[in-house]
């Protein structure tokens, strides 16, 4: 586990990222850039060790909790580099994302996430609309459906 100076100094190595400290010598970090009212990327690094990084919107196999923050507590410096980049990538303007899922039944659907919503189609037919890319993958995935891969 890395010590709170260690995750400090990762944490400050991104430009983009401005410190707020806060109560209990915690520390929040902010992207200012934001498109969304959210900008918390780092939120109450403590002194011992533990601390959230922002994923609601990123992919991944994150513990995420419902307020869309994963606990780092655990992380090594490549795996809080990258759910830091990822956070702030998730912070700015997205790439859409068109995708093809499939069951055992060979049925498909369409995924199309473009800005603020993520919207699930049978052919033409809306199928579902999800505020989050992971919201649509996890229903798509409680389905029996499995991306398919280019």
């Amino acid at each position: 586990m890395l010590t709170f100076d260690e995750k400090l100094e990762i944490i400050e190595s991104f430009p983009e990222l401005q410190r707020k400290d806060v109560s209990l010598g915690r520390v929040n970090f902010h992207y200012e850039e934001s498109i969304f009212d959210k900008k918390i990327v780092v939120y109450h690094l403590h002194p011992n060790g533990n601390g959230f990084v922002y994923a609601e919107n990123i992919e991944g196999n994150y513990p995420i909790q419902p307020n869309g923050m994963v606990n780092i507590r655990e992380f090594d410096e490549q795996a809080l580099r990258e759910i830091i980049q990822h956070s702030i990538n998730s912070l700015t303007e997205p790439e859409p994302i068109e995708e093809t899922w499939i069951n055992a039944d060979k049925q498909i659907l369409k995924v199309y996430y473009d800005f603020d919503v993520c919207n699930i189609y049978a052919g033409e037919q809306l199928d579902g609309t999800y505020a989050t890319y992971n919201g649509a993958v996890d229903y798509l995935q409680q389905e029996g459906f499995k991306r398919l891969e280019d």
